[in-house]
């Protein structure tokens, strides 16, 4: 068996339908950490469809040959969205595929991926302006390390995220590194901002604030997580439990 299968959600690099028009699909592992204390980071992608069937890739996982078959089945790929600089790797494979799509950036994501990045792209660094703005919101958390794009799609009140909360689940992760989840401020069922970053989005501490305030006003019913337990139902109960901290 693979020795990752427990730090997953499968069945892996499959459509699960989440709302009307709303899919995600788990991905493989990827380690990231100190040398010696890597975390597994379970990893997801968040797939939406807008109009008559224009796509929406946040994150992107792996492309297989059997989900690209499925993908075909419930829509058209026009845009591949890299929202943060750590979030981008299987960016250049989706857009080898759907060279028709569209490719947005995030903030030092060209910078992170270097000569990963040999197509052209559009940025991803306003809170409007862009084709898909009549049903997902686009809102961004800047700070010192990165700035991350975060997603709100108004019809089935699902707020899409990536690293600004994680929620690793216990029995998912090694023993020797549950203790840093549980310090770094993002273990299940207590998910929130890993401590790290939160020092780099609170250098700008009232925007902070004011992001997550409009997140709030949202009223998210379900969060979508990159990684770890994601949140199905009490969406907006969840997201002022993970930033007491900031707004109180």
């Amino acid at each position: 068996m693979d020795r990752d299968h427990n730090h997953t959600y499968p069945p892996l690099n499959t459509l699960k339908p989440v709302a009307d028009d709303v899919w995600l699909v788990d991905g493989p592992v990827i380690r990231f950490g100190l040398p010696l204390l890597k975390m597994p980071f379970p990893t997801r992608m968040t797939i939406i469809r807008i109009g008559g069937g224009d796509l929406f890739v946040h994150s992107p996982t792996p492309l297989t040959p059997k989900l690209s078959t499925a993908i075909a089945q419930i829509g058209r790929v026009r845009w591949i969205v890299a929202p943060n600089r750590l979030h981008y790797w299987w960016t250049p494979e989706w857009k080898a595929t759907f060279s028709g799509a569209d490719v947005y950036l995030a903030p030092r994501v060209e910078e992170q991926a270097g000569d990963r990045i040999d197509f052209p792209f559009l940025r991803l660094e306003q809170n409007d302006g862009y084709p898909w703005d009549s049903d997902i919101a686009t809102i961004a958390v800047t700070g010192s390390y990165m700035t991350e794009m975060d997603f709100f799609h108004r019809p089935s009140r699902t707020l899409v995220l990536a690293d600004l909360i994680e929620n690793f689940e216990p029995a998912k992760i090694p023993l020797l590194t549950r203790w840093l989840a549980r310090i770094g401020g993002c273990l299940d069922p207590h998910g929130g901002t890993p401590r790290d970053l939160r020092m780099t989005f609170s250098k700008r501490k009232a925007e902070f604030r004011a992001v997550v305030e409009t997140m709030t006003a949202w009223q998210p019913e379900r969060i979508i997580l990159a990684h770890g337990r994601w949140y199905e139902r009490n969406g907006t109960e969840e997201l002022q439990r993970a930033f007491d901290w900031l707004l109180h």
